[in-house]
């Protein structure tokens, strides 16, 4: 057989680089006015598209989906085409997918800022949207897979198992935790409600970390790594039992999120125990990582790409032994819903995804472009700003955990709360989140010295846009080998190992969900407990479409310490009614849980003018657009039609009376504050995000009423 000519396509690679390097920048800058903000709220400048709950999930998907992401494609289609002796399927397929992803990415800098979000962490865009992203990663399914189709060589090396599993369960995912129904063009509530919700968002939240932040990554080190230590892999055998081991494990540990709370504890436990097995294949890769580098460690020391990745593998192994660590009961009730969790998840995605990308990104452009790297001292800087970055941030940022945690508990020697206001966890931390946005300030700086470095390289190189190479066909018939395993027959059939793959991550998926969707007994219903009003409806949509569950956890932990500052434990039968579920990840306040009644209609008013007014110190913004802006109840008989289409029994044909009883509790809460000589229009939205507040936990405390005048 003679050699076949062909060319790869590095244009689409360049194309992918850039997006990355563009939109790693804006993101970390978004993250750090984020950071800012948790210690001076009008960092804002008194601009509601600006605050925190609605520019940190802008923050979340760009580092996320746009600098992660890109990054992704930029690695998987520079790296399919050499592994596969073989050019992209399709041009045009490529294009699409570079296109229509920026586009996704440009739709959710401008909804995410407006108000329209889901609330679902990591996945807070619209359905539309939604949409968008399944047709996009179809397209990228097609163009992936038409390739390895027509690929000339026969064996399908370990990092490509890992974009097979990476592209059929990000696509399950998506789909599941995508169950939306929409009410308008921007504006939809979820299929699931309370509990079911909670465990459909966490099991897709995790996953996602697990799925698009891991597995594509650890394709990409299983392929960079060897080429830039020019070594072999270290174990052959152990980046099998690596691969299946993680996408089968990674799938059941989402529950570990929801520890404390009203899953049922089977799910909880579940979880915990897939939690710790999850160190073992983890550390597999790491370890596979790290020893492929033997023989090679003086390069180390004068490679700053190798640098990179060292450092990179070594924070994936921090933040996969932290993980599990988390998922022990009682660390998490130490460590949930403080700043612990926001260290943790830093070290990963700065340190395991930030520096694998710019070590990448290092390696990548120069050979491109056929030229040198303008500046190696540049890319040491880079590193070593970079690094000190991660510790600048990290580190206050697990004493804060430790602070909020340690106060959060403690009682006086008279039985007492020792520190009964949230608020002062809230002051005492602020010096830490100080030095975290210093430390976030000085990885950007990092970031923006590689943009500037490898713009020169790129000027004073030239991009070779079709890279000419040559290789056998494959062919025809393979005759099995008598050395062969097991399994380089499913490395050989690229649809086979994608079936695998998705029957594997289905197993813990069906074995989790399913019992809490079909068994009612795991989510007992209470019978006090009723649908909102529509004017509670409307508020409580004002209440996402501000972020404020980014901020505010609604779900009291059964500890003694929650239970004498907030009031009663959380029941599963409270959220039956609750399209999504808000019981968030992150108390940045005091959870809400049991706010109805605990204050004054005027309080709640003063409060939103400015927060500063009711509790001295506090870090919140003012919301006094809400006192301004009228309330939209032209989508009451909408939102009520779409609740009775998920099961909330609202009569029959009431969506068309029910602005009139909004009205009338509208008025009443006017009514109220006018007596405090506070004169507003029923009309704006202060009054309704009031009379969401005020009807929060208040169910419960009607069912004890009505026990004890039994």
């Amino acid at each position: 057989m003679q050699p076949e000519k062909f060319y790869y396509d590095n244009k689409i690679v360049r194309n992918f680089g850039i997006a990355t390097i563009v939109w790693g920048i804006i993101g970390m800058t978004v993250g750090l006015l984020v950071a800012i903000q948790l210690y001076k709220p009008g960092a804002n400048l008194g601009n509601q598209y600006t605050t925190f709950g609605r520019i940190r999930p802008l923050h979340t998907n760009a580092v996320i989906f746009a600098f992660v992401g890109n990054a992704i494609f930029m690695g998987v289609y520079y790296s399919l085409q050499r592994l596969l002796k073989a050019r992209m399927f399709s041009d045009a397929l490529s294009k699409i997918h570079f296109w229509g992803w920026q586009l996704i990415i440009l739709s959710a800098v401008i909804t995410l800022p407006l108000g329209f979000t889901t609330s679902h962490e990591y996945a807070e865009l619209e359905w539309p949207i939604d949409i968008a992203i399944t047709l996009i990663w179809v397209v990228f399914g097609v163009n992936m897979f038409g390739t390895i189709f027509k690929r000339r060589e026969r064996h399908l090396y370990v990092a490509i198992w890992f974009y097979i599993a990476t592209f059929v369960t990000i696509a399950v995912l998506h789909i599941v935790n995508s169950f939306e129904l929409p009410i308008s063009g921007l504006k939809s509530y979820y299929l699931f409600a309370g509990v079911q919700d909670a465990l459909v968002q966490w099991w897709y939240g995790h996953n996602a970390v697990a799925f698009f932040l891991t597995t594509p990554y650890l394709g990409m080190m299983y392929y960079f790594l060897p080429k830039m230590a020019n070594r072999p892999v270290y174990s052959y055998k152990l980046s099998i039992l690596h691969f299946w081991a993680l996408i089968f494990i990674y799938i059941w540990a989402g529950p570990h999120h929801l520890l404390y709370t009203t899953l049922p504890s089977w799910a909880q436990s579940l979880g915990v125990v897939f939690s710790i097995m999850l160190i073992a294949p983890s550390w597999g890769g790491m370890i596979n990582g790290l020893l492929t580098l033997r023989g090679a460690w003086d390069k180390v020391r004068d490679d700053v790409v190798l640098k990179f990745m060292v450092v990179g593998l070594t924070a994936y192994g921090m933040a996969t032994f932290e993980g599990p660590m988390l998922s022990l009961k009682q660390v998490n009730a130490i460590g949930h819903f403080t700043d612990w969790i926001v260290a943790h998840v830093h070290v990963g995605a700065l340190g395991w995804n930030g520096f694998l990308t710019f070590a990448i990104l290092y390696w990548l452009i120069p050979r491109i472009y056929k030229t040198n790297l303008y500046s190696k001292k540049m890319a040491a800087f880079h590193f070593w700003i970079g690094t000190l970055g991660i510790l600048f941030y990290a580190i206050p940022m697990y004493w804060a955990g430790f602070t909020q945690g340690l106060m959060l508990k403690e009682f006086t020697a008279e039985g007492m709360l020792k520190y009964p206001s949230f608020l002062e966890t809230t002051i005492r931390i602020i010096p830490m989140h100080v030095m975290r946005s210093v430390g976030g300030g000085l990885y950007l700086v990092g970031a923006i010295v590689m943009a500037y470095n490898l713009a020169k390289t790129m000027i004073q190189g030239s991009l070779v846009s079709n890279e000419a190479a040559e290789a056998l066909p494959l062919e025809p018939v393979y005759v099995k080998q008598s050395t062969d395993v097991w399994h380089k027959v499913i490395e050989r059939k690229p649809i086979r190992l994608m079936v695998f793959a998705l029957l594997v991550i289905l197993i813990g998926t069906f074995v989790e969900l399913m019992p809490t969707f079909t068994i009612s007994s795991n989510v007992p219903t209470i019978a006090s407990v009723k649908p909102y009003t529509p004017l509670e409806l409307q508020g409580r949509d004002i209440y996402i479409r501000e972020g404020c569950m980014g901020c505010h956890s609604q779900t009291v932990r059964p500890f003694r310490s929650e239970t004498e500052r907030y009031g009663e434990y959380s029941k599963a039968g409270e959220f039956v009614y609750d399209h999504p579920f808000l019981w968030g990840s992150k108390r940045t306040g005091p959870d809400l849980q049991r706010e109805g009644g605990k204050y004054g209609n005027v309080w709640h008013y003063n409060h939103m003018m400015d927060p500063r007014l009711m509790s001295p110190g506090s870090i919140m913004p003012n919301y006094d657009w809400l006192i301004s802006q009228e309330l939209d109840t032209t989508t009451t008989a909408a939102k009520i039609d779409a609740m009775r289409k998920l099961g909330v029994p609202y009569p029959t044909g009431y969506g068309q009376k029910a602005n009139g009883d909004l009205n009338k509790q509208a008025q009443g809460i006017a009514d109220n504050l006018a007596k405090d000589h506070i004169k507003v229009k029923p009309n704006k939205e202060i009054v309704a995000i009031i009379a969401y507040l005020q009807r929060l936990g208040t169910d419960i405390k009607a069912n004890k009423t009505a026990n004890n005048n039994q």
